[in-house]
């Protein structure tokens, strides 16, 4: 018998807006998590990304504090959800406002990138649930501006991203500042050592919930590999995306992964310069950029996304057909966590990896620490043609115009060297009188009004003219 969400215990406010939202059925995530926190347990839930952990401690931690019915505190919130990035932190708050349309609470995010006084004055009459990255929670308490003592419910989302992030300080501090009779919940796509470290000085006696193994590949993702050089993996990428080589599935959205930030730009560039619009997310990119990329994203408008590892966790956007790993990553969790960007919500989707000869001991690492299974793919005929730039594909490469050394400007030896006939002679015949000295100004002035008749090289002539004239 298939579970509903009516069968595990949620208010009639709480059912309302999922039905708003159109969901009848629980995921395993779901199921098994939503009953043990509707009692108060605290948890360790782990599942791959796209399994529906935000609905997994939403949906019943709203319930609790409808139960529990107490005041908004002054400069605090009742519910505190940490994230790792700007955006996970975003999509939490959406799905808080969303599941808790009906119960009337108060949801606030707050996260790096954005104005510090807004935060100030949004919080200071405090909130039921506020979603918010360690960074900027840290530093409203620091100001005065914000506390924590009113904290019924901590949750920390994709704990293990936090820990790669090195919020491990800044968590421990939060842990100090929050109430011991509080609830924690944990939830995350892999679980690492210390994770479980974390969790027996956080969590009392938490219940644990696991749908998929520590570190396994989504399974209605299909995987691709491409053995290729770097200076290959730009040429390869451009006919992947101009459709030029034939690959697995129907381009939708393609989200591309690469290692750095630095990276991630000049990939934009070098696509732009084949005609081909892409985003880069990452984290030095600005909050309102960060936003926009990802709105043209969803909407389909630049249907093609470069991340890093960081600024991708957790995004949760439908109909992404493909995930490109440009670049392996050098952690192997990190490629679960990339390929969970497709095959959401049961979809089906693609993923394909470039492997260049340095990175073939990260691919040994993703297939012995993961279950990921590649189907070797070749390349494109007359390849390495292509990316030398002597094949069909690639445009004749530009020629350099030589550059004309500009004519010196010596004195009048030179010039006369370069000048007509007529004037040579009597250029030379003004410089040699003018040497002389002996001349007197008048004679000068003739050798130079004959010069001036003479052309280019006589002008140079009533030169020396002139100075023969102040050296007599």
């Amino acid at each position: 018998m298939t579970i509903q969400f009516k069968d595990l215990g949620l208010s009639q406010p709480v059912m309302q807006a999922l039905d708003m939202q159109g969901y009848t059925e629980p995921t395993p995530i779901q199921a098994q998590a939503i009953p043990a926190v509707l009692e108060g347990r605290d948890l360790l839930g782990i599942a791959q990304t796209g399994t529906g952990k935000t609905a997994a401690f939403m949906l019943p931690s709203i319930d609790n504090l409808r139960k529990s019915d107490n005041q908004i505190p002054f400069k605090s919130c009742r519910m505190l959800v940490l994230a790792p990035t700007r955006e996970l932190a975003g999509q939490i708050a959406q799905s808080a406002k969303d599941y808790g349309a009906m119960a009337g609470l108060k949801v606030h995010s707050i996260v790096g990138g954005t104005s510090v006084n807004k935060d100030r004055n949004k919080l200071h009459r405090g909130c039921d649930i506020l979603v918010a990255t360690p960074g900027r929670l840290l530093d409203l308490i620091d100001q005065k501006a914000f506390n924590l003592s009113g904290v019924e419910i901590l949750i920390l989302d994709e704990a293990d991203q936090m820990l790669d992030l090195g919020f491990i300080h800044a968590l421990r501090k939060i842990s100090q500042l929050v109430p011991d009779t509080r609830q924690t919940l944990f939830f995350s796509a892999t679980m690492p050592k210390q994770i479980k470290e974390l969790v027996s000085k956080y969590c009392n006696n938490p219940v644990t919930v696991s749908v998929t193994p520590a570190a396994s590949t989504a399974e209605r993702v299909e995987q691709y590999l491409f053995m290729v050089q770097q200076d290959e993996k730009p040429a390869l990428l451009e006919m992947i995306l101009m459709e030029r080589h034939a690959t697995p599935g129907d381009f939708e959205r393609v989200l591309i992964f690469t290692r750095t930030k630095h990276g991630a730009d000049r990939l934009v560039k070098k696509l732009a310069q084949s005609n081909i619009p892409a985003n880069a997310i990452h984290g030095n990119k600005s909050q309102p950029q960060r936003v926009r990329a990802l709105d043209e994203f969803k909407r389909a408008k630049t249907p093609i996304l470069i991340a890093t590892d960081v600024a991708a966790r957790g995004i949760d956007i439908p109909g992404v057909s493909h995930v490109i790993n440009y670049e392996l990553p050098n952690v192997p969790e990190q490629y679960v966590h990339r390929i969970g960007r497709t095959a959401r919500a049961g979809a089906d989707g693609v993923a394909i990896a470039f492997c260049a000869e340095d990175e073939r001991q990260y691919l040994k690492d993703i297939c012995r620490n993961t279950d990921a299974e590649f189907t070797r793919l070749d390349l494109p005929e007359n390849f390495r043609a292509v990316v030398e730039g002597v094949g069909p594909t690639k445009p004749a490469p530009k020629q350099q115009r030589q550059r004309v050394k500009p004519k010196p400007r010596g004195g009048s030896g030179e010039r006369s060297r370069h000048s007509g006939g007529g004037g040579r002679p009597q250029g030379n015949r003004g410089g040699g009188q003018g040497g002389q000295g002996g001349q007197s100004g008048k004679s000068g002035g003739q050798q130079r009004r004959r010069g001036g008749r003479g052309g280019n090289g006589g002008g140079g002539g009533g030169g020396g003219g002139g100075r023969g004239r102040s050296q007599g």
